[in-house]
């Protein structure tokens, strides 16, 4: 049974997301070769991700998706789509995933210092 925590409301935004960059190749009908397969790697690559964060939630799975959002930000440049519609549509992502995983981070390491489990270690010592 998976134990349902309320940030994986965020990896399921994070999957839509994953979707959208599987379809954007289809979506943009002058998309590159190169563009394409940028975007359904990233897609595929979060959505994986985020499933297995649904499952089973771990830090390492948020940073890497961190790394896949800022990748898909500076991937226009890197590998020379700039200037098209699929370059704004992978910074777009990009932005829109870096920030869910830096939210899901941040509400980690909240509760973890902050929460009540925190609360209940402090009063141990």
């Amino acid at each position: 049974m998976i134990k349902w925590r309320s940030e994986s409301a965020l990896d399921i935004y994070n999957l839509v997301v994953a979707i959208f960059l599987l379809a954007a190749p289809w979506l943009f009908a002058h998309a590159n070769r190169t563009a394409a397969i940028d975007l359904r790697t990233s897609g595929v690559v979060i959505a994986v991700l985020s499933l297995a964060a649904i499952a089973a939630f771990s830090v390492w799975e948020e940073w890497i998706n961190l790394f896949v959002g800022v990748w898909l930000i500076v991937s226009p440049w890197l590998l020379g789509f700039a200037h098209t519609r699929a370059m704004h549509f992978s910074i777009a992502a990009g932005a829109v995933v870096a920030f869910m995983a830096l939210l899901e981070l941040w509400l980690e390491y909240e509760k973890t210092h902050f929460g009540p489990a925190a609360t209940h270690v402090t009063e141990k010592h």
